[in-house]
């Protein structure tokens, strides 16, 4: 049985469910509208973010789940998905998953109405069924991922990142969705309860490891294998380069940051950039870090008794490290 498989089989029946539920929260009055959620209902990714709202929910309330769990799962689907959308504009990018963005099949006028669409619908879910504390969870990932995002482009046109900035940009770019999974999972059956935040830092910290892995595809499967460098052709400053550039001579960062701004369309070029973060152990030092960081996540799982929920997460963190795409 494949991992993801695993990890959903405690909640087979409310991911079930969950789309029902989450296919009517989408529809419209408009065709248009209702051919496009359509669209992307259809085409959905491995749905990692509401399977961490239910077995957070069902981790610490014994199995439970409560109406305000399925629609704390819509509205950070919603909000998501609406994210990925205008994404795909911001980066003028005509593929997701495979298929074509919603740019690239309908233009970005209508990729960025509905992505304001769903954002409003996952707003209105909430604030109709008073779910005031679950909306203020998203909201704040909202701000945040729009500020990590902002920060990342401000810094990128400097590339005078230290380490301290990449984790504050990836805890609001990345990590904060995942926390808001988890401490909507939480609030959806215990609300004003310590499971709330416990869960809130626990997701960021599978965030802050996810992120990190992601950094590291960059630099080829496992640090072995076709060196892809795509971060380094857009100028993205992953942990690895980071870690190198603060730790080399004067003379190899000047090397290195030439190399990023100037050279970074140059294949050759780019390998030997690869080549150099290796070599001076950049890879090493992520790869433990991200360790540290799923360790951290564990160990709050350790303060739950046994579950097949929490044997679930615990699957879940460890996926996020060990997965190959």
């Amino acid at each position: 049985m494949k991992i993801t498989e695993q990890i959903k089989q405690p909640i087979t029946y409310e991911m079930e469910l969950f789309e029902q539920k989450f296919l009517l929260s989408m529809s419209s009055k408009v065709a248009l509208l209702n051919r496009i959620t359509h669209y992307i209902v259809n085409r959905k990714g491995k749905q990692m973010r509401p399977m961490f709202v239910f077995l957070v929910a069902k981790m610490v309330d014994n199995g439970q789940v409560s109406e305000r769990t399925y629609r704390g799962a819509s509205v950070i689907e919603l909000i998501h998905t609406a994210t990925l959308v205008h994404d795909d504009v911001v980066d003028d990018s005509n593929r997701r998953r495979g298929f074509f963005s919603i740019n690239a099949l309908w233009k970005n006028k209508i990729a960025v109405l509905i992505g304001d669409y769903l954002l409003s619908k996952g707003l209105l879910l909430s604030i109709d069924n008073n779910d005031f504390d679950l909306l203020k969870i998203i909201s704040v990932a909202v701000r945040e991922m729009s500020e990590g995002e902002l920060l990342q482009i401000e810094k990128a046109r400097q590339l005078d990142i230290t380490e301290e900035v990449y984790y504050d940009i990836i805890r609001q770019k990345t990590a904060t969705l995942i926390a808001a999974c988890c401490s909507l999972g939480a609030a959806s059956v215990k609300p004003n309860s310590d499971h709330v935040e416990s869960m809130r830092k626990f997701g960021e910290l599978i965030g802050m490891a996810f992120q990190i892995k992601d950094d590291l595809f960059d630099y080829g499967e496992e640090a072995i294998g076709k060196p892809t460098g795509i971060d380094i052709k857009e100028q993205k400053m992953t942990l690895p380069l980071i870690h190198v550039l603060n730790n080399c001579s004067k003379k190899e960062k000047s090397w290195l940051i030439n190399s990023i701004k100037n050279h970074n369309k140059d294949k050759k070029r780019v390998k030997e950039v690869i080549a150099f973060v290796k070599t001076n152990n950049g890879l090493e030092y992520a790869v433990n870090k991200m360790k540290e960081f799923q360790a951290e996540a564990l160990q709050i799982l350790k303060s739950y008794p046994e579950s097949e929920y929490k044997t679930a997460l615990e699957l879940m963190v460890n996926y996020v490290i060990d997965r190959k795409k």
